[in-house]
């Protein structure tokens, strides 16, 4: 029986992707991990590898293919002895539950043998169902199971020691463990392991729903507009932002900071920074990058207002991982530098220049973006003075970082110029109330305007 390739799920906000392109073709042999295709998901572009070997069957979605369903299926793989015959019928079967599937899912299709196995058990004592053939196996006690066959037991919680194999020489391959999970064999005894994992908090309301075109379009009737439909990505950003105003309680707190003593400091940085042959510097620090430093330690000296709100507890994290809002064509990505309060300016400059630099090409790793700490939305090289930002979960805060510009300050009682930057940090009140979120400032500031301690 072939082996359905599905669209993964890349994400966990994914709900469809573009294939962009096929890296193999129909005829073609693959292994376990090789990459067959890249999918365009709604933040990146991701390279997407193989499950299983076999031979590449038939491929049933288009390279360009836009919108295309998680866990549908788009191509199918032969295994060893099959050949095109075998693919008749096989691409209009319903797929079975699919690798990629997402905890729930895995967690639902996983119980639902449970209670088929629990209603049949009285049966049993009378009829004593059929014995499934020994699993091949190794001296040393080894079974032969297909990396698919594997990962779907795990899943699904089954034993694969009582699992037959149709495979070549007993090797259990995908279609035993789809029997297993349809007769209910195989079950692994530890049923806890099974279970739907509790939720960590409470479900979020349904997202208000904006105007629909017809209602927009009743207001231009004269035809002077255009329609360009939402793509993934903004479609991400709008359902998650939304939930993020629904849900999280907002609070601002905003600071002046001068800036003349980090400049001076940046200025000799850059001077001093070590030259290749073609005189070109190693690094040339900018603004952002202090500021992502500053930020990282303050929350250092903060601790408690390095967190993450759960309805069960709060999550201390003991590093500083740093979000940098960075605006790509369609809408923005946070790339992460991650434990940034131990780096040294010079290499949070390189990092932010390579992920900034992929980021536009939507060439991130999921890792590269999902997760961190806090985040940075600096607008200030636009010429916006100040601005508040919205909490992007599982943040408690987000600093918004406006343009740095000469201010007339009053210092020792005598009027004088500065060059002065607002920063506002909006904080998830229910984790970082209003005094621990001006002390986090209080530190940040300290550091802007103190610069030198960063170098310590």
């Amino acid at each position: 029986m072939p082996i359905k390739i599905l669209m993964p799920a890349l994400s966990p906000t994914m709900e469809e992707g573009n294939l962009a392109k096929w890296l193999v073709k129909e005829g073609d042999t693959v292994s376990s991990g090789d990459v067959i295709a890249e999918i365009e998901t709604d933040k990146a572009t991701m390279e997407v590898e193989a499950v299983d070997e076999g031979t590449v069957g038939k491929i049933l979605v288009a390279e360009g293919s836009e919108g295309v369903k998680v866990n549908e299926v788009i191509a199918l793989l032969l295994e060893e002895g099959e050949d095109a015959s075998a693919l008749q019928g096989a691409d209009a079967a319903p797929a079975p539950v699919p690798a990629q599937a997402k905890p729930e899912a895995s967690a639902a299709s996983a119980e639902q043998p449970a209670k088929s196995q629990a209603a049949s058990a009285p049966a049993a004592d009378t009829a004593p169902a059929k014995a499934p053939p020994a699993p091949a196996t190794a001296e040393g006690g080894r079974i032969f199971a297909s990396p698919l066959a594997r990962r779907l037991a795990s899943q699904n919680s089954l034993d694969l020691a009582a699992i037959g194999g149709s495979g070549p020489h007993g090797r259990i391959v995908k279609r035993d463990i789809d029997e297993a999970l349809a007769s209910g064999t195989g079950k692994a005894a530890a049923a806890p392991a099974a279970e739907a994992p509790k939720a960590a908090s409470a479900p979020a309301p349904a997202m208000a729903k904006g105007p629909s075109s017809d209602q927009v379009l009743k207001l231009f009737e004269d035809g002077s507009y255009e329609l360009v439909p939402h793509d993934g990505m903004r479609k991400t950003i709008a359902k998650r932002l939304t939930e993020s105003k629904q849900t999280i309680p907002h609070f601002y707190v905003s600071v002046d900071c001068e800036l003349d003593a980090l400049l001076a400091l940046r200025a000799q940085l850059n001077d001093a920074a070590p030259k290749d042959k073609e005189g070109k510097p190693a690094y040339k620090l900018s603004v952002n990058d202090m500021t992502i430093k500053a930020l990282a330690l303050a929350l250092r000296d903060v601790p408690d207002a390095n967190v993450s709100w759960t309805d069960e507890a709060m999550v201390k994290h003991k590093h500083s991982d740093v979000g940098v809002a960075v605006s790509i064509p369609g809408g923005l990505i946070t790339p992460i530098v991650r434990s940034a309060e131990m780096k040294p300016l010079s290499v949070i400059s390189g990092e932010m220049k390579d992920m900034g630099k992929r980021a536009k090409e939507r060439k991130l790793k999921p890792e590269e973006y999902q997760g961190g700490t806090t985040a940075v939305s600096n607008m200030g090289m636009m010429g916006v003075k100040d601005f508040a930002a919205v909490v992007n979960p599982p943040h408690a805060t987000i600093l918004a970082v406006g343009a740095g510009e000469k201010r007339p300050v009053v210092k020792n009682d005598q009027l004088a110029i500065a060059t002065v930057m607002t920063v506002t940090l909006s904080t998830d009140h229910r984790a970082v109330d209003g005094a621990l979120g001006a002390e986090l400032l209080g530190a940040f500031r300290g550091y802007i305007e103190n610069p030198m301690s960063m170098l310590v």
